[in-house]
């Protein structure tokens, strides 16, 4: 199947806003974006760039600065690179209907060779986001179920990221992005 295939069935682009993007090249520098997503359950979208596509993984409590939480991370369909870009509503009736706000975002070191990763359950990178930054992985329990885990070092980060609820893209809440999309 190809890498955007499951993507693009799932959504109707004459509807949704959604990018239908296309793979694409990667960047000089490897993007990620974490997207707070309030969908049918509230959760955290965090994608990483990888092969001209997002490595893509719903994480339900979001990320987390405490070295002892492990978050479950479950790997979705990849998304085109274009949608790290994507804030506003998926109309009702759609895949993933509800508010996406861009929470995070920024450039990544990948601290393991990706591909050889995704096969052994396994990638370690370094964020250089604006909200998150320092040594993560993400693990594989079973499946397409992962654990996301801050990695020691010398980063000092949030300690409650559900105080962080304002867009990086565009300042406002989940609220406003509602009232204003409509």
């Amino acid at each position: 199947m190809r890498k955007l295939e499951k993507y693009q069935k799932k959504r109707n682009f004459k509807i949704t806003k959604e990018p239908k993007g296309k793979v694409t090249k990667n960047s000089k520098k490897l993007k990620f974006v974490v997207q707070h997503h309030l969908a049918r359950k509230d959760h955290y979208d965090f994608r990483l760039e990888h092969k001209g596509v997002l490595l893509s993984f719903a994480v339900p409590k979001g990320p987390s600065y405490n070295y002892q939480d492990k978050r479950l991370a479950i790997m979705v369909e990849d998304h085109p690179l274009s949608y790290r870009n994507f804030e506003g509503i998926i109309p009702k009736g759609e895949y993933g209907a509800g508010v996406v706000m861009l929470w995070d975002r920024g450039t990544y070191e990948a601290n393991n060779n990706f591909t050889k990763g995704l096969k052994e359950g396994m990638l370690k990178f370094t964020l250089k986001g604006e909200r998150l930054k320092g040594k993560w992985a993400l693990v594989q329990i079973k499946d397409n179920n992962w654990l996301l885990i801050k990695e020691k070092d010398d980063v000092k980060g949030y300690k409650n990221i559900k105080r962080l609820n304002t867009s990086i893209k565009t300042g406002r809440t989940m609220t406003e992005i509602k009232r204003d999309e409509k």
